[in-house]
């Protein structure tokens, strides 16, 4: 009987593309006042610019294996343990500044100072804008008690935790709080999820994975045998090669879920 549910965190519980959205929306706003310009047009020119670099840097593979996206690397510090997170720290002011600058460079805008300008508002503004989706603490709620909660995310544990610093009330629901960068591996590596059912001294078939992502949340479960749930709020495509136990658009959906595997396990003793 499932006795664990492991959740991912962003764009699980975090509406996190939201948050970059917004931030990104209110600093190009902010480069408009200065340049006739369209907001939108300099946030696009912009992720591509900080994709492009951000492939470049030694730190590259090291980000790719923790899952920390080019986006987290406009406005996380990385100040963590560890000889890469130490490179990544020193890359990132520089990589900020050569996204802005660079990205109004494509717009026909040559100003390096209000690149660092906006290399420095991008962080406060992402910071200021922390979304939630609405239905994450009513589900929480009704789980808390209920089931063992395990939190495991992809990424660097200062920013992930500036995260949940930045919304308090999601931390105190888990029982278990696991990041990447502080494992050394992340989703979809079978290891971490290993590590999970170690630490809470459960099999995989007591444990249920609950995220957003097919090739990391679902992908790493379904390695180490664990039934999961892709929460698919945006209708993707689904990969044909990477197939989830269930399928929801709203995390409300899970409950029914849990209980159905519930009956049917009481059915089975029965």
């Amino acid at each position: 009987m499932i006795n664990t549910i492991i959740f991912d965190l962003d764009d699980t519980l975090l509406w996190d593309k939201k948050s970059v959205v917004t931030a990104f929306k209110t600093t190009c706003e902010y480069a408009a006042n200065s340049y006739t310009l369209n907001p939108a047009e300099l946030e696009k020119a912009v992720r591509t610019v900080a994709r492009e670099l951000y492939a470049t840097y030694e730190t590259y593979e090291f980000t790719q294996q923790i899952g920390i996206n080019p986006f987290e690397g406009l406005w996380g510090r990385f100040d963590d343990e560890g000889e890469l997170f130490g490179k990544l720290a020193e890359i990132v002011p520089t990589y900020r500044r050569d996204s802005w600058t660079s990205g109004l460079m494509r717009m026909g805008i040559d100003d390096p100072e209000l690149g660092r300008t906006l290399a420095e508002l991008f962080p406060t503004e992402r910071k200021k804008h922390p979304f939630i989706y609405e239905e994450t603490f009513h589900v929480l709620d009704g789980l808390k008690g209920n089931y063992k909660l395990v939190l495991l995310t992809n990424g660097s544990p200062s920013l992930q935790y500036t995260k949940l610093g930045l919304t308090p009330e999601i931390a105190p629901y888990f029982n278990h709080i696991v990041i990447s960068g502080a494992f050394g591996r992340g989703k979809p590596n079978p290891t971490i999820f290993e590590h999970v059912l170690a630490q809470s001294n459960i099999t995989a078939d007591k444990a249920i994975m609950v995220g957003d992502n097919l090739m990391t949340d679902i992908l790493g479960s379904s390695r180490v045998g664990m039934k999961s749930v892709w929460i698919n709020r945006e209708k993707k495509e689904r990969n044909t090669e990477v197939v989830p136990t269930y399928e929801i658009d709203t995390l409300e959906k899970l409950s029914p879920i849990l209980q159905e595997l519930a009956r049917k396990k009481a059915l089975k003793i029965n």
